[in-house]
């Protein structure tokens, strides 16, 4: 399960990225809004996905609140999901 949320952890970072950095400059400069259309909701459902696995996973390893509130907050953070898991899921790299 690890895993997997580090998976969608790093396809959430990507798409976050994708729509602060190349969707909402097109948009603003050179009104291209197909872009936002398409990664937007790409990326709502990998944020959605995210929260729900961090959620499942706290559950499963009863992690202290200050790591569960941590690894949620990094979503809204442009690269917090990278920080969180090369910090939080390194050691789990086979898992």
């Amino acid at each position: 399960m690890i895993k997997f949320f580090k998976t969608i952890a790093t396809l959430e970072g990507i798409s976050f990225l994708a729509l602060l950095f190349i969707g909402v400059p097109l948009k603003y400069t050179m009104e291209m809004e197909q872009v936002v259309k398409i990664m937007g909701p790409i990326h709502g459902f990998l944020f959605i996905a995210y929260i729900v696995l961090a959620i499942i996973l706290n559950s499963e390893h009863k992690w202290p609140t200050k790591k569960f509130v941590i690894i949620c907050l990094a979503s809204v953070i442009p690269f917090g999901t990278f920080y969180i898991e090369n910090k939080y899921f390194k050691e789990s790299a086979n898992s």
